[in-house]
C-alpha cells in the first residue's frame, strides 16, 4: 500500500452476537490477516450486544416527566423513561425529536437507543456502559489474536444539526489519535493555521461505513493505511473528541 492510501474492507461470516460472547476472538478470527496499523472499526449495536445491553421495554415503568414529554413527542412512554434514565440532561425535545446528552457526555438522538437489528421488536440496543473502556478491551483481544498492533474504532450512526442524513462517528476508540491537532502548523502557502483539528477517530469511522450495508449486518471493518495515527499506548480516547460545554455555541 502506498503512502497516503487508504483501504478499507468489511469483515465477513461472523454470526448473530449475543450477551457474553467472546466479540475480540470471533472478529479477530474473520478478520483475516491484520497487520500493525491497521484500524478495526466496530458496530456499537454488536458491541452493546455483546455487553448484554439489550432491554425490553416492558420491563420499564415511565414516570411522570417521561409520560408528559411521551405526550409532546409522541413517543412510547417506555421508550422516554428509559431515554431519560440514560441522560445527564435534555437538550431539545420537539417537532418529534428528543435531544439528550447521554451520560457518557454524546449529544444525540434518543441517548442513542436502537431497535433496528435487535431481533426482539420489544426490545431496544442501549449504548456501552462506557465506549472507551470497550474499545480497549475489545483492542487487546483482537491485538493479541492477531499478533498485530492495530487501533479499534466503536462507531455509532449520528445525524447531523446543519446537514441532512446520518454518518458514523467514534464513540470509542483506543490505540488511535483521536484528533490530528494542526493548530500552529504552516498551511501549503506558510500561513500559521489556528483552528485545524482533524477529526481522525470519526473520519475512520465514517470511511468505514461505505463498505457496509445497513442490512447486511456486517459487524467490523478493517481500515488500512492508517498506520501513522495508531500508537502504541490505549490512549485518550473518543471521549476527548466531545466539545466542552463552556465551548459549545449551541447550549
Amino acid at each position: 500500500m502506498s503512502a497516503g492510501e487508504v483501504r478499507i474492507r468489511p469483515v465477513t461470516g461472523i454470526p448473530e452476537i449475543g450477551d457474553g460472547d467472546p466479540l475480540g476472538a470471533m472478529i479477530a478470527e474473520s478478520a483475516g490477516d491484520l497487520v500493525d496499523g491497521d484500524v478495526v472499526v466496530i458496530s456499537q449495536k454488536v458491541v452493546s450486544k455483546a455487553e448484554g445491553r439489550t432491554r425490553r421495554l416492558s420491563s420499564v415503568i415511565p414516570r411522570g416527566e417521561a409520560s408528559k414529554l411521551a405526550r409532546i413527542l409522541g413517543k412510547e412512554p417506555n421508550l422516554v423513561q428509559l431515554i431519560l434514565e440514560e441522560s445527564a440532561q435534555v437538550v431539545r425535545a420537539e417537532r418529534g425529536v428528543l435531544i439528550v446528552e447521554t451520560r457518557h457526555g454524546l449529544v444525540c438522538a434518543n441517548a442513542g437507543i436502537d431497535s433496528s437489528n435487535v431481533g426482539d421488536p420489544q426490545s431496544v440496543l442501549l449504548l456501552p456502559e462506557d465506549p472507551d473502556a470497550s474499545a480497549r478491551r475489545l483492542r487487546a483481544e483482537i491485538g493479541d489474536a492477531a499478533g498485530a498492533r492495530i487501533g479499534v474504532v466503536i462507531a455509532d450512526s449520528f445525524g447531523r444539526a446543519w446537514r441532512i442524513g446520518q454518518a458514523e462517528v467514534a464513540i470509542g476508540c483506543a490505540g488511535l489519535v483521536p484528533i490530528d491537532d494542526w493548530r500552529g502548523r504552516e498551511d501549503a502557502t506558510g500561513r500559521e493555521l489556528m483552528a485545524t483539528q482533524i477529526a481522525i477517530a470519526d473520519e475512520a469511522a465514517a470511511a468505514a461505513d461505505l463498505v457496509r450495508d445497513k442490512a447486511a449486518a456486517v459487524p467490523a471493518v478493517v481500515v488500512g493505511g492508517l498506520g501513522r495515527w495508531v500508537t502504541e499506548e490505549d490512549g485518550p480516547g473518543a471521549a476527548t473528541i466531545r466539545r466542552p460545554r463552556e465551548d459549545d455555541l449551541f447550549r
